[in-house]
């Protein structure tokens, strides 16, 4: 059997993907789990711009805290302007001098007889007189003026009444803030996450190696033990070249694992900002007791990041149907003017003004009514989102955790796989030294050996990587540091 070599797929989920380059030259930084946590919250650009994020949402949501109150704005405008006015006479001419001639025909009633004949006569030289004195008053009069003025106001207006309008803009900012934050949440578990697959897959890669140079070496005691034996004349030379295909097989192993032990390396010290790379000094673990029952994770669906996130989305659909629903309210609001220069005002202008409207949308050119459904349909589909989001962390959290108990059944009982490997391949170097036994069957015993440290070694990361995952979902990811510390089993890497 040919020496076992490292699975491309958990390479692949220990480095995520081959490195352009590699950490810089000089003294790894020996850095504990808890230290590495700290670390990427410091230095992780993409936490910090979730914090800028967080900030912005907060600050619109606490600028429309103050719609309710008045706007009050000042302007100053120098203008020049030209006015005419034209007025009509010609009707208030022909009123006077009809209402001239009844009162003058009437005069001469009003006195003696002795002197009615003299009024009459001065009446009627009145009368005669009176169409030249009127013509003298034209038809209609004009008036224009041209002049500049100076005009600053200080204007206000404060609503009263929006049909629900101010709330829902308010409520619809606060949810989006919701939203932030469950986003923000989200991030930090991801990064955490990733941060758990680094800093225990570089580990997961150095005992790879380790064991690949340990069954290389290992070979390497068969191929020279034999030669010797062929130089004896006791063993054939097919058997020896086949001793030697094994052996190169793990040489090329060895090298391809602490290739991939350079990527995981790269990897942790670019996600951590540490340029000569990063030594970690927590080892991978492994608790020996079960999990608490699965319902204890379940339990806490409600406050998982994406939950949250979902039920702010679907605060944010309902803010939108009670914006819908305001435009079929009235909107009622007070406003005021005050002119700062009376001297210098046109004659039409008031010095202030005061007073409240009420307005009232008759007839919109947007169907009021299919927006207020489709606001309503948005509602439906975020709590359906939310329903069905709840559903699949809930599919995640039962998967992680039947992973992390697999994983830890696995774990503990390659123990005595190991044992027994290790035992069977020192009797069959021993016996082979003898001459008891074939080259064959210490290669394999080579081979199940390295197979048991491998699967041992990728079950504690499974582990650790399936824990974490499973506190992810159940937003217990804090806790996952009370699980490393209660651990049992750790895997120091291989010397």
């Amino acid at each position: 059997m040919a020496c076992v070599r490292i699975p491309l797929a958990l390479a692949i989920l220990i480095t995520g993907a081959p490195a352009a380059a590699q950490v810089a030259d000089g003294v790894p930084v020996a850095m504990s789990f808890d230290a590495a946590v700290q670390t990427l919250d410091r230095t992780s650009p993409g936490l910090s711009g979730a914090d800028h994020e967080v900030r912005a949402s907060q600050a619109t949501a606490d600028a429309l805290k103050a719609l309710r109150r008045p706007v009050v704005s000042a302007s100053a405008s120098f203008i020049e302007y030209q006015k005419t006015l034209s007025i009509d006479l010609s009707a208030t001419k022909s009123e006077l001098g009809t209402a001239t001639t009844d009162f003058l025909a009437g005069l001469p009633g009003q006195f003696p007889a002795g002197y009615q004949q003299i009024v009459a006569e001065v009446t009627q030289r009145i009368g005669t007189a009176l169409p030249g004195l009127l013509s003298a008053i034209p038809d209609s009069l004009q008036f224009q003026t041209r002049d500049s003025a100076f005009r600053p106001t200080l204007t206000a207006a404060m609503p009263l009444y929006t049909g629900g309008a101010i709330p829902a803009i308010q409520g619809g900012a606060q949810a989006a803030v919701g939203i932030a934050r469950a986003t923000q949440a989200e991030g930090l578990n991801v990064a955490r996450l990733n941060l758990v697959r680094a800093y225990f897959g570089q580990q997961v890669a150095e005992q790879l190696a380790g064991s690949a140079r340990q069954t290389r070496d290992g070979l390497d005691r068969h191929f020279a033990d034999a030669r010797k034996l062929e130089q004896q004349g006791i063993l054939a030379r097919a058997n020896v070249l086949q001793v030697q295909v094994a052996r190169d097989a793990a040489q090329r192993a060895f090298e391809r694992a602490d290739l991939e032990y350079a990527t995981a390396r790269d990897t942790l010290a670019r996600l951590l900002e540490v340029e000569t790379g990063v030594r970690p000094t927590t080892a991978l673990f492994v608790n020996a007791a079960p999990l608490p029952p699965v319902t204890t994770f379940l339990a806490t669906i409600d406050d998982h990041p994406r939950a949250r996130g979902a039920d702010a989305a679907r605060g944010v659909a309902s803010a939108g149907v009670d914006l819908a629903r305001s435009r079929y309210r009235p909107q009622a609001f007070a406003f005021g003017e005050y002119n700062a220069n009376r001297n210098d005002a046109l004659p039409t202008e008031p010095d202030w003004i005061a007073g409240v409207a009420v307005r009232y949308t008759l007839l919109s050119n947007v169907d009021r009514r299919r927006t207020l459904d489709a606001a309503h349909e948005h509602e439906r589909a975020a709590a359906d989102a939310a329903a069905e989001i709840r559903k699949t962390i809930a599919g995640e959290t039962v998967r992680a955790y039947d992973l992390v108990e697999i994983a830890r059944r696995s774990f503990l009982s390659l123990d005595s796989s190991i044992a027994a490997a290790t035992e069977n391949l020192r009797v069959q170097e021993v016996s082979f030294r003898e001459g008891e036994a074939s080259s064959a069957a210490v290669i394999d015993a080579q081979a199940a050996l390295a197979t048991a440290r491998t699967q041992r070694i990728a079950a504690a990361y499974e582990y650790d990587l399936a824990l974490a995952g499973l506190l992810v979902s159940s937003n217990q990811l804090d806790s996952f540091g009370g699980y490393l510390q209660r651990a049992e089993h750790r895997l120091a890497p291989t010397p």
